[in-house]
């Protein structure tokens, strides 16, 4: 589905120059949840943009469905980005636009009508009974299934997650990486997710790669943590695990 092939990426400043990957190789299989960790610094978003093509790497090749994403043509670089859907830490939601126009947004910026797949995206989510709210109003997890919603309504074979869940509390984190797996299943989508996040990970991918100083550190399979009976309140549940 998605590969790396001795792929660097360097970025250069003036005079002087950065090496955020270097030399890096792997495989994502189709319809796995695939995890990127590391340190700040350690390149893991730049390894997202190579694989929509909002960088091109410097020496290697990324490959998506076994094509070099550097052999297209810029119209086919464009229609390959429309089936590769993105997920920010921070929404990137319109604050003047309701729930549903952000929902529509990309089916708006392609020349397609949207209302009724964008209304689907927002049953899915959970989120179908704030289509005319604004964003000010929703709390952090509901507008990262807003996002969720956004990035899913063109139908992506791939979603790209980028620290989705840094910015959330424990309870919504649980509910947006519940709605991801949701994703993967119903959609048999491809879900690279990048965070610092190592429980997120550990929870929900199948294999993650670690990255330091923009080298491959690691690549494993991941255990997942058995699971827990959760009772009691949310109080309680906190109480209980710092404890």
């Amino acid at each position: 589905m998605i590969e790396f092939r001795s792929v660097s990426k360097t970025f250069v400043q003036g005079r002087s120059s950065v090496t955020a990957l270097d030399g890096i190789d792997l495989t994502v299989a189709e319809n796995e949840m695939f995890g990127v960790v590391g340190e700040s610094g350690s390149g893991k978003s730049t390894l997202l943009r190579l694989i929509n093509r909002l960088e091109a790497p410097t020496a290697g090749t990324v490959l998506v469905d076994g094509e070099d994403q550097g052999a297209l043509s810029s119209r086919q670089q464009r229609r390959r980005r429309q089936r590769i859907g993105m997920v920010f830490q921070q929404f990137n939601l319109l604050a003047n636009s309701t729930v549903l126009q952000n929902v529509t947004l990309p089916l708006r910026l392609q020349g397609a009508r949207g209302r009724d797949t964008a209304l689907q995206m927002l049953e899915f989510v959970r989120m179908a009974g704030h289509q005319g709210t604004h964003p000010a109003r929703l709390s952090g997890g509901e507008k990262q299934r807003v996002a969720i919603a956004r990035a899913l309504v063109t139908r992506p074979r791939i979603l790209l997650c980028d620290e989705p869940t840094s910015a959330l509390d424990s309870g919504h984190t649980e509910e947006v990486m519940a709605v991801l797996q949701d994703v993967r299943r119903e959609f048999s989508t491809t879900i690279v997710l990048v965070s610092h996040e190592l429980d997120v990970v550990k929870a929900s991918c199948d294999r993650a790669a670690v990255l330091e100083g923009g080298r491959l550190a690691a690549l494993t399979d991941v255990t997942p943590p058995p699971p827990r009976e959760r009772t009691g309140t949310y109080a309680e549940r906190a109480a209980e695990h710092l404890s």
